[in-house]
């Protein structure tokens, strides 16, 4: 699923003519070709989810995980900048192909580059290391 459907899904069926986000028009294009290579690069089904997240935070990661379409298969991003979390959540089968292990690496990486501002870089680069370690499925 691309970023502009998961905006569609999340709202009035269409994405917004004005982005009210973190991410400019051009970054969000960049997610999602991140996104659209990461998935026909692994045959996983990854999704990225940046806003506030409820406490207990994994807990609500993984009900949201457990929403998507191919949860066994999927990977699920989510970044809440303004509370400074960062979750990745790996389905059964996906889990087998990117060890606990290999999602941390990648979440260091993406937070090194949260660090220094640059958000969207951050996300694109771990969806590109997870999806490497995951190989072809």
């Amino acid at each position: 699923m691309t970023v502009g459907e998961k905006a569609a899904e999340a709202g009035t069926g269409t994405p917004p003519e004005v982005l009210d986000g973190p991410f400019s028009t051009r970054q969000l294009l960049r997610i999602d070709e991140a996104l659209r290579l990461a998935d026909q690069g692994s045959g996983l089904v990854f999704s990225v989810y940046v806003g506030g997240l409820d406490e207990p935070v994994r807990e609500h990661v993984a009900r949201l995980h457990r929403q998507l379409a191919e949860p066994d298969r999927s990977v699920l991003i989510a970044v809440s900048p303004n509370q400074r979390q960062l979750e990745i959540v790996t389905g059964r089968y996906a889990r087998k192909r990117i060890p606990d292990a290999y999602a941390k690496l990648a979440a260091l990486s993406m937070v090194a580059s949260f660090g220094v501002g640059d958000l969207a870089g951050g996300i694109i680069q771990g969806l590109d290391q997870l999806a490497s370690h995951a190989g072809r499925g």
